[in-house]
C-alpha cells in the first residue's frame, strides 16, 4: 500500500494551496483535470464552499474528490442537527482525515486516495487551515501548504521565499496567485484558470475566478546584425 500511495502521489495533476494570514485565511487552486498527459477538462473549480463556514480542495481522483465533498457536507449537517451546535473546522479536518485513512486501507479494485486542504471560520470568529494528507493524517497549518498535488514543489518554492508570518489576507491573495501562476507555468498537471477564496471572521468570498486563454502571435523576424541586408523581392 505504501508503494501504491507513493505512486498515486505523483500522478496527482493539480495545484491547491493554503495561506494562514494574521485576519484569515486564503485558498486557491488551478483549474485543470488530466487523465495521464491528456487535458480532460479546462474549467473545473477544486476549491469549493461546501457551506456557510468551510472551503475544501483536493488532490487525487476526481471522482473521489467529489464524492467526499458530497459526504463530508452531509456529515456535518447531522452531526450539526444532532449536536445543535456547529462543528469547529478541527472536528470538520478530523471526519475528512478519518474518512480518508478508512478509505485507502479498505479492500478495493481501485483505491480511494485523496489529500485534502480545509480552511474555515468558527463561531468564536477564528480562522484555521488543515492539511489532510493522503494517508489520514489531519494536521493544522500554521504558515501554508500545498498537500501532495503535481504542483507542490513550484508551489512551496516560491512561498518559502515570500510567505511573511505577519501578512494580511489581501497580500496573502496576491502570493496565492503568483503561486498558481508558477505552478501552471512548469507543471503540466495544472493550468487554465485561477480560483482564489478568503475566509475571515466576516465570511467567505471567492474573490478570484480567472480564465487563462492561449494566445497566438507571428513571430516578427529579428532584423539582421551581420552587416548585410536582406533581399528585397
Amino acid at each position: 500500500m505504501d508503494q501504491e500511495l507513493k505512486n498515486s502521489i505523483l500522478k496527482t495533476g493539480t495545484t491547491i494551496l493554503g495561506i494562514v494570514c494574521k485576519d484569515g485565511v486564503v485558498m486557491a487552486s488551478d483549474r485543470r483535470s488530466t487523465a495521464g498527459n491528456l487535458i480532460m477538462n479546462k474549467n473545473v473549480q477544486k476549491a469549493v464552499k461546501i457551506n456557510d463556514y468551510l472551503v475544501i480542495s483536493g488532490t487525487g481522483n476526481a471522482s473521489d474528490i467529489e464524492m467526499q465533498k458530497k459526504i463530508i457536507s452531509a456529515q456535518l449537517r447531522l452531526k450539526e442537527l444532532k449536536s445543535r451546535s456547529r462543528p469547529t473546522v478541527r472536528e470538520a479536518a478530523n471526519l475528512i482525515g478519518t474518512m480518508t485513512y478508512q478509505n485507502i486501507r479498505q479492500p478495493s479494485m481501485i483505491a480511494s486516495i485523496v489529500g485534502s486542504l480545509l480552511g474555515g471560520f468558527n463561531e468564536n470568529g477564528t480562522t484555521e487551515l488543515y492539511t489532510i494528507e493522503p494517508a489520514g493524517t489531519a494536521m493544522k497549518v500554521e504558515d501554508y501548504d500545498a498537500n501532495f498535488g503535481s504542483g507542490m514543489p513550484f508551489v512551496l518554492g516560491l512561498l518559502e521565499r515570500q510567505y511573511k508570518k505577519d501578512m494580511s489576507v489581501d497580500e496573502g491573495v496576491k502570493l496565492a496567485v503568483e503561486a498558481i501562476k508558477s505552478s501552471t507555468q512548469r507543471d503540466i498537471g495544472s493550468g487554465n484558470g485561477i480560483d482564489v477564496f478568503t475566509i475571515t471572521k466576516n465570511g467567505i468570498n471567492h474573490v478570484i475566478e480567472q480564465e487563462i486563454f492561449p494566445e497566438y502571435k507571428d513571430k516578427k523576424a529579428s532584423p539582421r546584425t551581420d552587416g548585410f541586408k536582406d533581399d528585397k523581392k
